[in-house]
């Protein structure tokens, strides 16, 4: 059983080490000319399109989101008026029994 864990264990580390020798471009020194150039454009909007999106998408989402809590807000800050009808009817009705009751 020793041998069989040791076997399994040289397999592993066989495949582990053999599929590291994929040769990757290095593409670094490329990105860092590309964000390091003084053209102008903001250090984050530099990676292209999808950085553009991205960046209109958050800030559409935090100034919806201001106004959204901004509205919430002034909502919260003027209660609804109550309806004076709902306050008035039990002591109405409560007046008109008492002088029923008197009669």
């Amino acid at each position: 059983m020793l041998w069989n864990l040791l076997a399994l264990h040289q397999i592993i580390q066989r495949t582990i080490i053999t599929a590291s020798h994929t040769k990757f471009e290095n593409k670094v020194p490329e990105k860092q000319k590309m964000f390091q150039e003084d053209n102008g454009i903001l250090v984050h909007l530099k990676g292209g399109i999808a950085d553009a999106l991205l960046y209109r998408a958050t800030m559409i989402l935090t100034v919806g989101g201001m106004a959204y809590a901004i509205y919430q807000l002034v909502v919260a800050s003027f209660p609804k008026k109550q309806d004076w009808l709902q306050y008035s009817l039990p002591a109405i009705r409560w007046f008109s029994f008492i002088q029923l009751s008197v009669d």
